[in-house]
Formats: structure tokens, C-alpha cells, sequence
């Protein structure tokens, strides 16, 4: 046992390898972040435009009807309740 030695590097060799590989993969991180971005096919601006159109619409006519059976609703509840 005692012709065994392990030869680790000191504490200060550790966690000067562990502060290089961790800012090492942090810049991998955001180098592979902007290369996915470039391949990224953005709309254009009428597409947009048209989306937010529709958007606008769809939310308008969802909020009618949710008016309308809130109000029916409620006046079949107060037939119902008698108030």
C-alpha cells in the first residue's frame, strides 16, 4: 500500500481546469445559440401582419361569445334562483 501513490493534481489545478471547462462550455453554449439562430426562417413582415390580423379577430369573436353566454347564463340563474 505504501508504493501506491496517486498522483492528483493540487487543489489549485482542479478548479483552475474546472473555471476553464466551465467557461469553455458556456461559450460553446452561446456559439451553437447563434449558429441554430442563423438557421432560423423568420416571417415576414406581412406574414406578421396577417397573423396579428388574425389574432385580433379571433379574440374579438371569442370574447362576444363568452359575453353572450355569460349574460344568458346569468339571466337563467336568476329565473332559476327567483331573484
Amino acid at each position: 500500500m505504501a508504493g501506491k501513490t496517486e498522483n492528483k493534481p493540487g487543489f489549485v489545478a482542479r478548479m483552475k481546469a474546472a473555471v476553464t471547462n466551465f467557461f469553455g462550455s458556456v461559450k460553446k453554449f452561446f456559439s451553437d445559440t447563434r449558429n441554430e439562430l442563423k438557421k432560423v426562417v423568420w416571417p415576414s413582415k406581412a406574414d406578421t401582419k396577417t397573423n396579428t390580423i388574425v389574432v385580433l379577430v379571433v379574440m374579438l369573436i371569442a370574447s362576444a361569445v363568452m359575453i353572450v353566454l355569460d349574460t344568458v347564463f346569468g339571466g337563467v340563474l336568476s329565473l332559476v334562483i327567483g331573484a
